[in-house]
């Protein structure tokens, strides 16, 4: 079962109030950006159902970005989020998201950033050499984003 972009960040927020850590609009788009990518590497099914699009920065969940665009670079509160969902303890989906957070939470958006713009990544083959700059909107393929990190975790 996939989400919505705006449940996982959700959650993301939840666990940064709970670990007294700000996040920025950058750092939550990518976190579950990545999350969405190792569940589909280890998943082989998606976490969430937004679609993610190439643009000039990196890949984006256009949904997620509008609900979270007003910060700008400023921290996001944690109450911008009118819940945060819970998984049981036991699912592939919890442990995941969890791994994700312990692994990335302490990188910078612009860190995050950097590591998604990577020659060889999803972004930089719709960017780059699929000519993705050219139109807004490229979409960045799931198949794209499972390969890749799957690769990862060879």
């Amino acid at each position: 079962m996939s989400h919505d972009a705006y449940e996982i960040a959700a959650y993301f927020m939840k666990k940064a109030e709970d670990s007294k850590k700000q996040i920025t609009p950058m750092q939550l788009l990518k976190l579950v950006y990545i999350a969405h990518g190792w569940h589909l590497a280890i998943e082989s099914k998606p976490l969430i159902n937004d679609r993610i699009e190439a643009w000039k920065y990196g890949p984006v969940i256009p949904a997620l970005y509008h609900i979270v665009k007003h910060y700008g670079s400023m921290e996001i509160p944690f109450q911008a989020f009118a819940f945060a969902p819970s998984f049981p303890e036991e699912s592939v989906t919890k442990q995941i998201l969890d791994r994700v957070w312990d692994r990335y939470s302490n990188f910078s958006g612009f860190q995050l950033s950097t590591l998604t713009h990577q020659k060889g990544t999803p972004w930089w083959d719709v960017w780059h050499d699929e000519r993705g700059s050219d139109h807004m909107g490229a979409i960045i393929p799931n198949e794209k984003i499972e390969n890749h990190y799957t690769s990862l975790s060879e």
